[in-house]
Protein backbone atom coordinates (compact mmCIF):
# COMPACT_ATOMS: atom_id res chain seq x y z
CA UNK A 1 0.00 0.00 0.00
CA UNK A 2 1.62 3.13 -1.22
CA UNK A 3 -1.22 5.61 1.44
CA UNK A 4 2.06 5.80 3.69
CA UNK A 5 4.93 6.66 1.62
CA UNK A 6 2.58 8.74 -0.04
CA UNK A 7 1.71 10.96 2.86
CA UNK A 8 5.42 11.44 3.94
CA UNK A 9 6.51 11.87 0.72
CA UNK A 10 3.43 14.90 0.50
CA UNK A 11 4.82 16.10 4.50
CA UNK A 12 8.48 16.66 2.97
CA UNK A 13 7.65 18.31 0.49
CA UNK A 14 5.86 20.72 1.98
CA UNK A 15 9.19 21.31 4.23
CA UNK A 16 8.78 18.56 7.48
CA UNK A 17 11.80 16.83 8.31
CA UNK A 18 10.43 12.95 8.32
CA UNK A 19 13.37 10.51 8.98
CA UNK A 20 12.97 6.50 7.62
CA UNK A 21 12.58 5.58 11.35
CA UNK A 22 9.68 7.89 11.85
CA UNK A 23 8.10 6.70 8.65
CA UNK A 24 8.62 2.69 10.17
CA UNK A 25 6.59 4.29 12.92
CA UNK A 26 3.92 5.24 10.89
CA UNK A 27 3.50 2.36 9.68
CA UNK A 28 3.57 0.32 12.68
CA UNK A 29 0.96 2.92 14.18
CA UNK A 30 -1.16 2.49 11.11
CA UNK A 31 -1.22 -1.10 12.09
CA UNK A 32 -2.18 -0.78 15.58
CA UNK A 33 -4.93 1.84 15.09
CA UNK A 34 -6.01 1.01 11.35
CA UNK A 35 -8.35 3.96 9.52
CA UNK A 36 -11.58 3.18 11.69
CA UNK A 37 -11.06 6.11 13.43
CA UNK A 38 -10.15 9.17 11.22
CA UNK A 39 -8.93 10.87 14.49
CA UNK A 40 -7.12 8.52 16.14
CA UNK A 41 -5.05 7.86 13.19
CA UNK A 42 -4.35 11.53 12.84
CA UNK A 43 -3.74 11.75 16.32
CA UNK A 44 -1.19 8.65 16.23
CA UNK A 45 0.43 9.63 12.94
CA UNK A 46 1.02 13.17 14.76
CA UNK A 47 2.77 11.73 17.84
CA UNK A 48 5.71 9.75 15.04
CA UNK A 49 5.46 12.32 12.53
CA UNK A 50 5.45 15.90 14.10
CA UNK A 51 8.31 17.16 15.97
CA UNK A 52 7.68 20.99 16.59
CA UNK A 53 4.34 22.65 17.17
CA UNK A 54 5.26 23.90 13.24
CA UNK A 55 5.56 20.74 11.94
CA UNK A 56 2.27 19.67 13.86
CA UNK A 57 0.29 22.12 12.40
CA UNK A 58 1.65 21.43 8.79
CA UNK A 59 1.05 17.74 9.90
CA UNK A 60 -2.71 18.20 10.51
CA UNK A 61 -3.06 20.49 7.34
CA UNK A 62 -1.90 18.07 4.95
CA UNK A 63 -3.50 15.35 7.19
CA UNK A 64 -7.16 16.72 6.46
CA UNK A 65 -6.11 17.01 2.36
CA UNK A 66 -4.61 13.62 1.75
CA UNK A 67 -6.85 11.90 3.71
CA UNK A 68 -9.92 14.06 2.96
CA UNK A 69 -12.07 11.04 1.42
CA UNK A 70 -12.02 7.01 1.81
CA UNK A 71 -9.79 5.05 -0.76
CA UNK A 72 -12.25 4.44 -3.56
CA UNK A 73 -11.48 0.78 -3.78
CA UNK A 74 -12.49 0.76 -0.12
CA UNK A 75 -15.50 2.95 -0.89
CA UNK A 76 -16.64 0.58 -3.72
CA UNK A 77 -15.96 -2.26 -1.69
CA UNK A 78 -18.03 -1.23 1.14
CA UNK A 79 -21.20 -0.44 -0.65
CA UNK A 80 -24.34 -2.64 -0.94
CA UNK A 81 -25.45 -2.88 -4.99
CA UNK A 82 -28.95 -3.20 -3.71
CA UNK A 83 -30.25 -0.08 -4.74
CA UNK A 84 -30.27 2.85 -6.97
CA UNK A 85 -28.56 4.79 -4.83
CA UNK A 86 -26.23 2.49 -3.94
CA UNK A 87 -25.21 1.88 -7.47
CA UNK A 88 -24.83 5.90 -8.11
CA UNK A 89 -22.49 5.64 -4.94
CA UNK A 90 -20.82 2.42 -6.36
CA UNK A 91 -20.27 4.23 -10.05
CA UNK A 92 -19.02 7.63 -8.21
CA UNK A 93 -16.26 5.45 -6.09
CA UNK A 94 -15.38 3.79 -9.34
CA UNK A 95 -15.00 6.38 -11.11
CA UNK A 96 -12.50 8.20 -8.59
CA UNK A 97 -10.27 4.85 -8.04
CA UNK A 98 -10.01 5.24 -12.05
CA UNK A 99 -8.72 7.74 -11.82
CA UNK A 100 -6.76 7.72 -8.95
CA UNK A 101 -5.32 4.95 -11.44
CA UNK A 102 -5.08 6.86 -14.40
CA UNK A 103 -3.17 9.25 -12.45
CA UNK A 104 -0.97 7.11 -11.02
CA UNK A 105 0.37 6.01 -14.75
CA UNK A 106 0.32 9.27 -15.68
CA UNK A 107 2.90 10.28 -13.14
CA UNK A 108 0.53 13.72 -11.41
CA UNK A 109 1.83 13.13 -8.30
CA UNK A 110 5.49 14.54 -10.33
CA UNK A 111 3.58 17.63 -10.52
CA UNK A 112 5.91 20.97 -9.24
CA UNK A 113 4.63 23.81 -10.77
CA UNK A 114 1.03 25.11 -10.70
CA UNK A 115 1.62 25.87 -14.42
CA UNK A 116 1.51 22.26 -15.04
CA UNK A 117 -1.40 21.47 -14.11
CA UNK A 118 -3.89 21.67 -17.72
CA UNK A 119 -0.68 19.72 -19.18
CA UNK A 120 -1.27 16.48 -15.95
CA UNK A 121 -5.15 16.83 -16.79
CA UNK A 122 -5.03 16.51 -20.36
CA UNK A 123 -2.51 13.05 -19.91
CA UNK A 124 -4.86 11.96 -16.84
CA UNK A 125 -7.84 12.29 -19.27
CA UNK A 126 -6.14 10.56 -22.36
CA UNK A 127 -5.07 7.84 -20.21
CA UNK A 128 -8.68 7.55 -19.48
CA UNK A 129 -9.69 7.31 -23.19
CA UNK A 130 -10.51 10.71 -23.81
CA UNK A 131 -9.99 10.06 -27.31
CA UNK A 132 -12.35 7.66 -27.87
CA UNK A 133 -15.03 9.94 -26.06
CA UNK A 134 -14.06 12.32 -28.32
CA UNK A 135 -14.86 10.43 -31.47
CA UNK A 136 -17.66 9.01 -29.79
CA UNK A 137 -19.46 12.19 -29.37
CA UNK A 138 -18.16 13.76 -32.80
CA UNK A 139 -19.80 10.55 -34.32
CA UNK A 140 -23.63 11.44 -33.00
CA UNK A 141 -23.14 14.59 -33.41
CA UNK A 142 -23.16 13.99 -37.01
CA UNK A 143 -26.22 11.96 -36.67
CA UNK A 144 -29.30 14.81 -36.46
CA UNK A 145 -31.60 12.09 -35.29
CA UNK A 146 -33.33 13.12 -31.85
CA UNK A 147 -31.76 9.83 -30.17
CA UNK A 148 -28.16 10.55 -31.12
CA UNK A 149 -28.61 14.19 -30.33
CA UNK A 150 -29.78 12.92 -26.52
CA UNK A 151 -26.97 10.57 -26.73
CA UNK A 152 -24.19 13.33 -27.58
CA UNK A 153 -25.71 15.44 -25.27
CA UNK A 154 -25.49 12.94 -22.46
CA UNK A 155 -22.10 12.29 -23.37
CA UNK A 156 -21.06 15.94 -23.45
CA UNK A 157 -22.03 16.35 -19.87
CA UNK A 158 -20.14 13.14 -18.63
CA UNK A 159 -17.29 14.34 -20.38
CA UNK A 160 -17.44 17.50 -18.84
CA UNK A 161 -18.02 16.05 -15.24
CA UNK A 162 -15.37 13.78 -15.84
CA UNK A 163 -12.93 16.64 -16.66
CA UNK A 164 -14.00 18.57 -13.42
CA UNK A 165 -12.96 15.44 -11.56
CA UNK A 166 -9.94 15.02 -12.96
CA UNK A 167 -9.17 18.58 -12.87
CA UNK A 168 -10.11 18.32 -9.33
CA UNK A 169 -7.83 15.28 -8.48
CA UNK A 170 -4.81 17.17 -10.26
CA UNK A 171 -5.47 20.92 -7.58
CA UNK A 172 -5.34 17.95 -4.62
CA UNK A 173 -1.93 16.55 -5.50
CA UNK A 174 -0.05 19.62 -6.75
CA UNK A 175 -1.57 21.11 -3.11
CA UNK A 176 0.25 17.75 -1.56
CA UNK A 177 2.94 17.65 -3.38
CA UNK A 178 3.29 20.76 -5.66
CA UNK A 179 3.24 23.45 -3.56
CA UNK A 180 5.48 22.84 -1.25
CA UNK A 181 8.32 22.20 -4.14
CA UNK A 182 7.46 25.62 -5.72
CA UNK A 183 7.67 27.67 -2.21
CA UNK A 184 10.94 25.75 -2.05
CA UNK A 185 12.36 26.80 -5.49
CA UNK A 186 10.72 30.18 -4.95
CA UNK A 187 12.48 30.59 -1.33
CA UNK A 188 16.04 29.29 -3.54
CA UNK A 189 15.40 32.01 -5.77
CA UNK A 190 14.99 34.54 -3.56
CA UNK A 191 17.25 33.20 -1.43
CA UNK A 192 19.92 34.44 -4.13
CA UNK A 193 18.31 37.34 -6.11
CA UNK A 194 20.22 40.79 -4.87
CA UNK A 195 18.02 42.58 -1.93
CA UNK A 196 17.73 46.03 -4.06
CA UNK A 197 15.96 44.12 -6.55
CA UNK A 198 13.34 42.47 -4.62
CA UNK A 199 9.92 44.23 -5.28
CA UNK A 200 7.05 45.22 -2.59
CA UNK A 201 5.27 42.44 -3.67
CA UNK A 202 8.45 39.65 -2.26
CA UNK A 203 8.56 40.92 0.92
CA UNK A 204 5.77 38.85 2.67
CA UNK A 205 7.51 36.17 0.80
CA UNK A 206 10.91 36.83 2.12
CA UNK A 207 9.74 37.70 5.71
CA UNK A 208 8.67 34.38 6.08
CA UNK A 209 12.25 33.22 4.63
CA UNK A 210 14.09 35.15 7.24
CA UNK A 211 12.27 33.68 9.60
CA UNK A 212 12.94 30.17 8.55
CA UNK A 213 16.47 30.98 7.91
CA UNK A 214 17.29 32.66 11.22
CA UNK A 215 15.15 29.49 12.94
CA UNK A 216 17.93 27.09 11.14
CA UNK A 217 20.70 29.45 12.22
CA UNK A 218 19.09 29.34 15.90
CA UNK A 219 18.88 25.41 15.68
CA UNK A 220 22.58 25.27 14.72
CA UNK A 221 24.08 27.98 16.94
CA UNK A 222 22.62 26.27 20.20
CA UNK A 223 23.49 22.81 18.93
CA UNK A 224 27.25 24.20 18.71
CA UNK A 225 26.83 25.57 22.39
CA UNK A 226 25.47 22.02 23.69
CA UNK A 227 28.84 20.57 21.81
CA UNK A 228 31.03 22.86 23.41
CA UNK A 229 29.58 22.59 26.81
CA UNK A 230 30.51 18.66 26.78
CA UNK A 231 33.99 19.24 27.35
CA UNK A 232 37.21 17.94 26.37
CA UNK A 233 38.69 15.02 27.77
CA UNK A 234 41.24 16.47 30.19
CA UNK A 235 43.79 13.09 29.95
CA UNK A 236 46.29 14.33 32.81
CA UNK A 237 43.68 14.98 35.51
CA UNK A 238 41.66 11.69 34.14
CA UNK A 239 45.06 9.65 35.17
CA UNK A 240 45.97 11.26 38.06
CA UNK A 241 42.50 10.94 39.57
CA UNK A 242 42.19 7.01 38.49
CA UNK A 243 45.70 6.58 40.16
CA UNK A 244 44.55 3.53 42.47
CA UNK A 245 43.29 2.21 39.88
CA UNK A 246 46.22 0.67 38.15
CA UNK A 247 45.84 3.90 36.02
CA UNK A 248 42.43 2.25 34.71
CA UNK A 249 39.96 5.13 34.07
CA UNK A 250 37.05 4.92 36.02
CA UNK A 251 36.06 8.67 36.46
CA UNK A 252 36.87 10.53 33.36
CA UNK A 253 37.81 14.42 34.25
CA UNK A 254 36.37 16.91 31.72
CA UNK A 255 37.57 20.11 30.57
CA UNK A 256 35.32 23.14 30.17
CA UNK A 257 35.27 26.40 28.21
CA UNK A 258 33.25 29.17 29.19
CA UNK A 259 31.28 30.33 25.98
CA UNK A 260 30.48 33.95 25.91
CA UNK A 261 26.57 34.97 24.85
CA UNK A 262 26.23 36.98 21.71
CA UNK A 263 26.44 40.55 22.09
CA UNK A 264 25.57 42.20 18.92
CA UNK A 265 25.72 45.99 18.54
CA UNK A 266 23.96 46.49 14.72
CA UNK A 267 25.26 50.13 13.31
CA UNK A 268 22.82 50.54 10.36
CA UNK A 269 23.05 53.43 7.68
CA UNK A 270 18.90 53.79 6.48
CA UNK A 271 19.68 55.79 3.65
CA UNK A 272 18.05 55.43 0.33
CA UNK A 273 20.83 53.62 -1.27
CA UNK A 274 20.70 50.70 1.52
CA UNK A 275 17.78 50.26 3.14
CA UNK A 276 16.56 47.46 1.74
CA UNK A 277 19.27 45.53 2.79
CA UNK A 278 19.06 47.22 6.86
CA UNK A 279 15.34 46.12 6.74
CA UNK A 280 16.69 42.32 6.31
CA UNK A 281 19.40 42.13 8.58
CA UNK A 282 17.29 43.92 11.11
CA UNK A 283 14.84 41.47 10.82
CA UNK A 284 17.04 38.49 11.07
CA UNK A 285 18.37 39.79 14.03
CA UNK A 286 14.70 40.82 15.36
CA UNK A 287 14.02 36.42 14.36
CA UNK A 288 17.32 35.72 16.20
CA UNK A 289 16.60 37.60 19.44
CA UNK A 290 15.80 34.23 21.88
CA UNK A 291 19.33 33.43 21.25
CA UNK A 292 21.07 37.31 20.99
CA UNK A 293 19.53 38.15 23.85
CA UNK A 294 21.86 40.73 23.87
CA UNK A 295 21.16 43.10 21.11
CA UNK A 296 21.30 46.80 20.53
CA UNK A 297 20.56 48.57 17.44
CA UNK A 298 21.34 52.15 15.99
CA UNK A 299 20.10 53.48 12.93
CA UNK A 300 21.48 56.78 11.37
CA UNK A 301 22.14 58.98 8.03
CA UNK A 302 22.79 62.22 9.29
CA UNK A 303 22.40 61.65 12.64
CA UNK A 304 22.41 58.50 14.81
CA UNK A 305 19.86 57.30 17.54
CA UNK A 306 18.77 54.27 19.16
CA UNK A 307 16.11 51.90 17.74
CA UNK A 308 15.94 49.17 19.67
CA UNK A 309 13.09 50.29 21.77
CA UNK A 310 10.79 50.56 18.70
CA UNK A 311 11.81 46.96 16.92
CA UNK A 312 11.13 45.76 20.18
CA UNK A 313 7.66 47.26 20.81
CA UNK A 314 6.06 47.75 17.30
CA UNK A 315 5.14 45.39 14.77
CA UNK A 316 8.42 45.20 12.15
CA UNK A 317 6.77 47.39 9.60
CA UNK A 318 5.61 49.75 12.24
CA UNK A 319 8.92 50.33 13.81
CA UNK A 320 10.45 50.02 10.21
CA UNK A 321 8.18 53.31 8.93
CA UNK A 322 9.28 54.63 12.20
CA UNK A 323 12.55 54.48 11.49
CA UNK A 324 12.92 55.39 8.30
CA UNK A 325 10.65 58.28 8.65
CA UNK A 326 13.18 59.95 11.86
CA UNK A 327 16.07 59.12 10.70
CA UNK A 328 16.10 58.20 6.75
CA UNK A 329 16.27 61.69 5.81
CA UNK A 330 19.16 64.17 5.57
CA UNK A 331 22.93 63.96 3.43
CA UNK A 332 24.50 60.73 5.10
CA UNK A 333 27.79 61.13 7.70
CA UNK A 334 29.64 58.30 8.86
CA UNK A 335 31.61 60.73 10.82
CA UNK A 336 28.92 62.25 12.78
CA UNK A 337 26.82 58.65 13.40
CA UNK A 338 30.21 57.66 15.62
CA UNK A 339 30.87 60.67 16.77
CA UNK A 340 26.45 60.20 18.22
CA UNK A 341 27.60 56.80 19.08
CA UNK A 342 30.47 57.10 21.08
CA UNK A 343 29.50 60.33 23.02
CA UNK A 344 25.84 59.30 23.65
CA UNK A 345 26.23 55.39 23.72
CA UNK A 346 29.36 54.53 25.14
CA UNK A 347 28.65 52.59 27.45
CA UNK A 348 27.11 49.47 25.15
CA UNK A 349 30.66 49.01 23.43
CA UNK A 350 32.78 46.22 25.36
CA UNK A 351 35.13 43.56 25.00
CA UNK A 352 32.66 41.31 24.67
CA UNK A 353 30.44 43.44 21.90
CA UNK A 354 30.73 42.31 18.42
CA UNK A 355 29.91 45.34 16.38
CA UNK A 356 27.90 45.42 13.22
CA UNK A 357 28.25 47.82 10.42
CA UNK A 358 25.89 47.67 7.80
CA UNK A 359 26.45 50.45 4.90
CA UNK A 360 28.10 51.39 1.58
CA UNK A 361 30.40 53.72 3.86
CA UNK A 362 29.23 57.13 1.08
CA UNK A 363 29.69 60.02 2.99
CA UNK A 364 29.01 62.59 0.84
CA UNK A 365 33.11 63.69 1.52
CA UNK A 366 32.29 64.23 5.43
CA UNK A 367 35.28 63.77 7.32
CA UNK A 368 35.24 59.84 7.99
CA UNK A 369 36.59 60.44 12.10
CA UNK A 370 39.34 56.95 11.82
CA UNK A 371 39.88 58.72 14.68
CA UNK A 372 36.39 57.40 16.45
CA UNK A 373 36.25 54.25 14.23
CA UNK A 374 39.79 53.14 15.75
CA UNK A 375 38.77 53.89 19.58
CA UNK A 376 35.39 51.78 19.04
CA UNK A 377 37.55 48.60 17.16
CA UNK A 378 39.71 49.06 20.19
CA UNK A 379 36.97 48.73 23.25
CA UNK A 380 34.99 45.97 20.91
CA UNK A 381 35.68 42.21 20.49
CA UNK A 382 35.32 42.14 17.04
CA UNK A 383 34.28 44.99 14.39
CA UNK A 384 32.40 43.38 11.27
CA UNK A 385 31.16 45.84 7.71
CA UNK A 386 28.52 44.07 5.52
CA UNK A 387 28.39 46.42 2.67
CA UNK A 388 25.85 46.17 0.24
CA UNK A 389 28.06 47.52 -3.04
CA UNK A 390 30.37 45.37 -4.78
CA UNK A 391 34.15 45.46 -3.86
CA UNK A 392 35.11 47.27 -7.35
CA UNK A 393 33.13 50.05 -6.18
CA UNK A 394 34.80 50.88 -2.66
CA UNK A 395 36.83 53.95 -2.64
CA UNK A 396 35.47 54.90 -5.77
CA UNK A 397 33.42 58.70 -5.64
CA UNK A 398 32.62 59.58 -1.97
CA UNK A 399 33.26 56.01 -0.82
CA UNK A 400 35.40 55.71 2.81
CA UNK A 401 35.08 52.19 2.86
CA UNK A 402 38.63 51.59 1.95
CA UNK A 403 39.20 53.59 4.95
CA UNK A 404 37.14 52.02 7.39
CA UNK A 405 38.45 48.63 6.35
CA UNK A 406 42.03 47.92 7.31
CA UNK A 407 40.61 48.26 10.67
CA UNK A 408 37.52 45.93 10.65
CA UNK A 409 37.53 42.61 12.11
CA UNK A 410 35.83 41.68 9.22
CA UNK A 411 34.54 43.44 5.65
CA UNK A 412 32.13 41.50 3.16
CA UNK A 413 30.37 42.15 0.45
CA UNK A 414 26.62 41.65 1.40
CA UNK A 415 24.12 41.36 -1.17
CA UNK A 416 21.00 38.55 -1.04
CA UNK A 417 19.91 36.60 2.04
CA UNK A 418 22.14 33.78 1.78
CA UNK A 419 24.82 35.82 2.16
CA UNK A 420 23.86 37.87 4.89
CA UNK A 421 22.96 34.50 7.09
CA UNK A 422 26.13 33.12 6.23
CA UNK A 423 27.75 36.14 7.61
CA UNK A 424 25.65 36.43 10.83
CA UNK A 425 26.16 32.47 11.16
CA UNK A 426 29.69 33.39 11.00
CA UNK A 427 29.28 35.94 13.11
CA UNK A 428 27.75 33.94 16.09
CA UNK A 429 30.56 31.11 15.25
CA UNK A 430 33.10 33.48 17.09
CA UNK A 431 31.15 33.10 20.46
CA UNK A 432 30.86 29.02 20.07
Amino acid sequence: MDVIPDFIRALRSAGASVSPAEAIDAVRALAVVGYADRALMKDSFAIVLAKSEQDKALHDELFDLFFSRQPAAARAADTDRGTDSDLAVTHTSQRALDIEQAAKTVGVDDIRFSTQKAYFTQRLLEEMGQNQRDANIAQRLQDPSPQAQQEAQALLEARAELRRQARQHVDQRFELFGQGATEAFMADVMQHRPMAQLARSDLARMRTLVAHMARRLAVRHARRQRQSQRGRLDLRRTLRANAGHDGVPVDLVWKYQHKERPKIVAVCDVSGSVLAHVQFLLLFLHALKDEVTDLEAFAFSAQLKDVGHLLQDLPFEQAMAQIVGQLGSGSTDYGQALLDLNEHHPEVIDRRTTVLILGDARSNRTDPRLDLFRGLVARAKRVVWLCPEVPGRWGTGDSCMLQYQPHCSHVAHCASLSDLEREIDDMLLAYD
